[in-house]
């Protein structure tokens, strides 16, 4: 089984003491929890294998704009769902990522604390060699075998203080830090003055404890069990540094050296001894004992104590798959990085070996402050993961539970505010089929009985409006009616007027070719024949007005259709004090037009122009071209119109005048005729100064002109 210690987002611990507490219900909700997640992914696997989440995506932005054909029920409910699934799931979101993180702090607490513990632990292992030597250093035994040069009796004494310290080696060395004996080995000579713990004695000749590396040869040297025990054949590690090592030789030890003192207070020897650490699990039981007392989670400790020699693991009580203790395994490159490399603490959940746990390392350093191993702690993640699963499950059947309880009320709501909504629209759809009588007739409070009262209220208006329309057309159907009877006898009466003003127009003409007349008998008879002249045109008009014919357009000179118009009214006795000017521009294009609709728009325009100047004044009358339109303006100076009106006296039954003075229907109808013919018909006033109104009409393609036109004036 390989190690892998990689750093990955875990889910934080619990107090083990509380795992039985949701015994049978955390199952449930274990179930519970996979279950939901399986029809989750069930339907989403759906949607997407159909194409069909992008059809609801395009579905909601639809219902957000109101583009579909959906209801105002189905669109208020569904953007209200939409609202509470959204805000109720990023509430659980939050909810859960923040509950995971503080558990996650309080679970890297507890084993922030747990490594200070197994520090204390460890550093209390070499505190006690130490002090087991100071005191076998002070047998006065240890300083008779010296005086007496006793080989033999000091070999025994040095083996007995191993044997009774439960160390792996005793070496007693000279002030110089040469090997003088050592326990259970004749190898002595050689000088150990670079041993930082030695080196440290002889600096400062204090007692000096820590954690050293020894050689396999210098292994060998105190007990040849010693270098077997050390060596470790590496077990491939996937997340560990890459290298060509197989096999690591040296040993961890940890240990303590001790001076001594002659009578004269000179330092004459060191007694140096401590405990192999490579493969001696009891040392990293013992922590674990003390850290995590009993704390077992379904028959597996729940805490693990490891020692690493560099990155090797060389004592440990996590277990591999078949039991064993999991040595010769490697810690992982990011960890070896952050604690061997940079000297730094890592607590982070982890893989190790066949589990995740939520791990602590440290360094471990010899006495000059290098960094020569690590000591880590672990907490198996499952249990703290079990706990959090419960508590997860609880919240999340609370918010389901919230939320199916907030969509009852959203049904039950829509129902009852929508309510009023099909009233209103049962109304309009009797209102559409021709029953204007029909009402909502409730009044709900709140803003749904506004709506109601003013849906109530439109539709009387609506009524009251169809009701003056059927009025105001009865009467103007009536008065076109009675026009056309007019016109039909003013037909008929200027036939009969023209039959005989053609005879008396001849009977004219024949006695002024007499010889026998004199001068003011001429002048009398040029009188009656010009008269007659003048009265046989107004009759013409008079035909010409009344003449019924069907809308046809045919090419037109818009000035000769204005001068004759001008030439009919002048002679009405309304527009006797009106000093009529004509300023007709000169080689204008033809336009297609229907000549007595259009000689209709000008009479329309002539006359409002004349009433509204009841005192007199001036009306101009004139013609021009401009983008490819022939413009007509009609100006008075008369009272002209308030600005207020300004936008509403084109609309139907719309006047200004007295009842009985106007139908407000003559600049509606100019109104229609101008745009039946592609032109267009505005107004611009200056109230209290006269008004103008300005007909544009699109010109013939060809270019055709009427003609030249002299600008001329009228009575």
């Amino acid at each position: 089984m390989t190690n892998k210690e990689t750093s990955c987002t875990a889910f934080p611990a619990a107090n083990p003491d509380h795992f039985q507490v949701f015994g049978e219900f955390a199952q449930v909700a274990r179930w519970l929890r996979l279950f939901l997640r399986s029809v989750t992914i069930h339907v989403l696997a759906t949607f997407a294998s159909r194409g069909m989440l992008e059809v609801w995506c395009r579905t909601l932005l639809l219902v957000g704009r109101g583009r579909t054909g959906m209801s105002i029920r189905f669109k208020m409910t569904t953007i209200a769902v939409a609202v509470i699934l959204v805000t109720n799931s990023l509430l659980s979101i939050i909810a859960l990522r923040y509950l995971g993180s503080v558990w996650l702090a309080e679970v890297q607490t507890r084993v922030q604390r747990n490594l200070n513990s197994a520090r204390a632990a460890y550093r209390k292992r070499i505190d006690l060699i130490e002090a087991f030597l100071s005191g076998s250093a002070r047998d006065s035994r240890l300083s008779e075998s010296i005086l007496q040069h006793d080989t033999e009796q000091f070999g025994a004494l040095l083996d007995d203080i191993r044997r009774g310290g439960g160390l792996d080696f005793v070496i007693f060395l000279d002030s110089a830090g040469r090997v003088l004996f050592r326990a259970n080995s004749r190898i002595r000579g050689e000088s150990l003055a670079d041993d930082p713990l030695i080196h440290r004695v002889l600096d400062s000749g204090a007692a000096a404890g820590g954690t050293v590396l020894f050689s396999p040869d210098r292994l060998a040297a105190e007990r040849p069990e010693l270098a077997d025990l050390a060596r470790f054949e590496l077990v491939p590690t996937s997340a560990a540094r890459p290298t060509r090592e197989t096999v690591r030789r040296e040993g961890m030890v940890v240990a303590s050296a001790v001076p001594l003192y002659d009578a004269a207070g000179q330092l004459s020897a060191i007694l140096y001894g401590g405990t192999l650490l490579n493969r001696r699990y009891g040392i990293v039981d013992e922590i674990k004992q003390e850290v995590f007392p009993h704390e077992v989670y379904r028959g597996r400790d729940i805490g693990t104590v490891t020692i690493f020699q560099g990155d090797l693991r060389i004592a440990t009580n996590v277990t591999m798959d078949d039991g064993s203790r999991a040595v010769g395994t490697r810690l992982s490159a990011a960890v070896s990085k952050t604690v061997l490399d940079q000297g730094g603490t890592w607590v982070n959940p982890a893989f190790v070996v066949n589990d995740w746990y939520i791990t602590a390392y440290e360094p471990i350093r010899n006495p000059t402050g290098r960094v020569i191993g690590v000591l880590y702690v672990g907490l198996l993640q499952a249990p703290f993961t079990h706990q959090l699963n419960v508590i997860s499950a609880v919240f999340m059947t609370l918010i389901l539970g919230a939320t199916a309880a907030s969509l009852i009320l959203l049904f039950m709501a829509n129902a009852l505010v929508l309510a009023p909504i099909r009233h209103v629209v049962v109304m309009a759809q009797k209102i559409i089929g021709g029953d204007l009588s029909a009402r909502v007739g409730i009044r709900p409070p709140g803003e749904m009985g506004t709506l109601c009262r003013a849906v109530d209220s439109m539709a009387q208006a609506v009524a009251e409006r169809e009701e003056l329309l059927r009025l105001a057309t009865q009467m103007e159907v009536g008065r076109s009616e009675q026009l056309a009877s007019v016109g039909r006898l003013a037909a008929g009466v200027a036939h009969e007027i023209n039959n005989p003003l053609t005879g008396v127009l001849a009977f004219a003409d024949m006695m002024r070719d007499k010889e026998n007349m004199d001068d003011q008998d001429r002048e009398d008879l040029e009188l009656i024949i010009r008269e007659t002249k003048r009265v046989r045109e107004i009759v013409r008009g008079l035909l010409d007005f009344a003449r019924e014919t069907p809308f046809v357009q045919k090419p037109l000179d818009i000035n000769q259709l204005i001068v004759q118009t001008l030439r009919l009214l002048g002679k009405r006795e309304a527009f006797q004090h009106i000093y009529m000017v004509e300023d007709l521009g000169d080689d204008l294009p033809l336009i297609n037009a229907d000549r007595n609709q259009l000689q209709q728009v000008l009479l329309n325009l002539t006359l409002n122009a004349c009433e509204a100047m009841p005192d007199g004044g001036t009306l101009l009358v004139s013609s021009s071209t401009a983008d490819d339109r022939v413009v007509i303006d009609i100006t008075d100076t008369g009272c002209g119109i308030e600005r207020k009106d300004l936008d509403r006296i084109f609309e139907p039954f719309f006047t200004t005048k007295p009842v009985g003075k106007g139908t407000g229907l003559g600049l509606s109808v100019s109104y229609g005729i101008v745009h039946q013919h592609g032109g267009t018909l505005k107004v611009d006033s200056d109230p209290g100064k006269g008004t103008t109104f300005t007909i544009a009409l699109p010109a013939v393609a060809d270019g055709a002109t009427g003609g030249d036109r002299s600008v001329g004036a009228g009575t």
